[in-house]
């Protein structure tokens, strides 16, 4: 062999050296990512994913704890300033170094048109360039939990967003659609390899991560599968590796045979009810001419309407934890002695109805998503059986989240489900984002049905600038109870995590209900 052949031959074959031996992960879940835009929509299943492919300035460990990503460090220079130290070396995936320049774009991305990540963004005054390698983050007032709140604000190039016409994000609102829905060049562990929305997407390890992989994974097949029967035998007979969520009546099934197992444990999100209550007239109601949402006697009657006990028990089958809060326990800001729901009392609905001028109830439309949280479907119908007890005639639409979301995002609705984990394991990003007054820079961005208490737009103000603990604290509880007296959500549930998987796969279950495919590790 000529040398300069056998150096060749050398060199293909160190190419080739990490796939010789390629570790595929197989994962199944009940519905799709969406988009592979990482600002399109502010949804855990699209985070989790988008997040094996893009990074954050700051990120969690397996503990839910706060590390460095992008960022190596940061420090506050001023009660309003940020200095965030940029990892050097780099690269996105097709070799462009990652600089200021791209934090300060991403930045600009999430806060503008079609993002649906405003409300990360809405505190922040401006990011600037302090050098290639250093930026400044400064917000509008001082606010000592930004760390936390940036964990989600994933990073793009610059670059490849402005060739490829991507500069704004992928609006689902309007089903706008761009070459970021499909492609992606990030500096994460993955890259997309295949994009097939709705079917299936193939993700590949990107060789030169700048950090080291806790797992083994080379390969990543994600395939949705809506139908749970469907879903279960996929694991059974081997086509999938991991699934979720398995279906609570297959969990015993499950975990008695000796090749599978189902990991479990407690979630942060809050799954809860909406209404608009900004409309002088529903959009989808019997009643014309007034909204009787902007009454509080009728939503307090809707919420003694829901039997939560039988939720609980029959349709989650005990892996839910019944709750009066907007947050789950684990979140800073949760308030135990708040937690006590009103009582299921269909007479005590009935009277409120009649006194609201409803003694016949009335007739609403309620939009809820089939294949995004547990037992979503099942959920809304055991709602719309207990309305329909105390008068009220539930018009049930239930369809695939990947219709839903650009439906209620757009605010086309007039009573509908929603689950919410905030991002920040802090309560401050459920005020923020659910409770507070709507506005055009991300405030109130998720409080899809306009509730509105200019008190507690005040408090969370306060919340989000307070550095005294028991003082913050004291005002989280404030606005929480001046929002449970308005009844201006139903708060339902705090649902349970159950994974599916083979005994052979061991990986990290988070709380969040992220999945990182770099903690995951296939044994032969």
């Amino acid at each position: 062999m000529k040398p300069r052949l056998a150096s060749l031959t050398c060199a293909l074959l160190l190419a080739l050296a990490p796939l010789a031996h390629a570790v595929t992960l197989k994962v199944a879940n009940q519905g799709d990512a969406v988009s592979m835009d990482p600002h399109s929509l502010n949804e855990s299943l699209q985070l989790s994913f988008t997040g094996n492919v893009y990074e954050p300035l700051v990120a969690r460990d397996k503990k839910l704890g706060l590390v460095p990503g992008l960022a190596t460090a940061w420090k506050q220079i001023s009660p309003t300033v940020w200095r965030f130290e940029l990892r050097p070396g780099v690269k996105f995936h097709d070799g462009a170094p990652f600089t200021a320049d791209d934090v300060v774009f991403s930045f600009r991305r999430v806060a503008g048109d079609g993002s649906d990540m405003k409300s990360y963004t809405s505190s922040i005054k401006e990011v600037r360039k302090v050098s290639d390698l250093v930026v400044e983050i400064e917000t509008l007032t001082p606010f000592p939990i930004l760390p936390d709140v940036l964990t989600l604000v994933y990073m793009m190039n610059r670059a490849w967003c402005e060739t490829n016409k991507a500069v704004t994000p992928v609006d689902r609102r309007k089903g706008i659609e761009n070459l970021a829905s499909f492609k992606a060049n990030g500096t994460g562990p993955f890259r997309v390899k295949e994009r097939q929305p709705g079917a299936r997407t193939v993700l590949v390890r990107n060789f030169q991560y700048w950090d080291k992989v806790d797992g083994n994974v080379d390969e990543v097949v994600f395939t949705p599968i809506g139908n749970d029967a469907t879903r279960v035998a996929a694991l059974m007979s081997g086509e999938v590796d991991v699934m979720e969520p398995v279906p609570l009546q297959d969990v015993a099934r499950l975990n008695t045979s000796p090749a599978l197992t189902v990991l479990q444990g407690p979630e942060l999100r809050t799954i809860f009810l909406g209404m608009d209550q900004k409309r002088d007239e529903l959009l989808f109601s019997s009643v014309k001419g007034k909204n009787p949402f902007k009454d509080v006697r009728v939503r307090r009657a809707f919420y003694q309407a829901i039997d939560i006990e039988a939720i609980r028990s029959r349709v989650m089958r005990g892996a839910a934890t019944p709750t009066a809060l907007m947050v789950a326990p684990g979140i800073r800001g949760f308030v135990p002695e708040m937690n006590k729901r009103l009582p299921f009392d269909p007479e005590a609905s009935k009277k409120l109805l009649a006194d609201a001028g409803y003694p016949s109830g009335f007739e609403v439309t309620m939009n809820c998503p089939n294949d995004r949280y547990v037992n979503d479907g099942e959920i809304c119908q055991a709602v719309a059986s207990g309305l329909a007890k105390v008068g009220v005639k539930i018009n049930l639409q239930a369809e695939s989240k990947a219709t839903y979301f650009q439906k209620i995002l757009s605010r086309n609705t007039s009573f509908y489900l929603l689950g919410w984990t905030p991002g920040t394991y802090d309560a401050h990003n459920v005020l923020s984002s659910l409770m507070a007054t709507p506005t055009d820079k991300g405030q109130g961005q998720f409080n899809l049905g306009s509730y509105s208490n200019p008190k507690v737009d005040e408090l969370t103000l306060k919340i989000q600038s307070e550095t005294d603990q028991p003082k913050r604290n004291a005002m989280i509880a404030e606005a929480f109870k001046l929002h449970a007296d308005d009844v201006g959500h139903l708060p339902l549930h705090q649902q349970a995590l159950a994974w599916g998987m083979k005994k052979s796969v061991t990986l990290t279950q988070l709380a969040d209900n992220m999945m990182f495919f770099k903690w995951v590790t296939v044994k032969p």
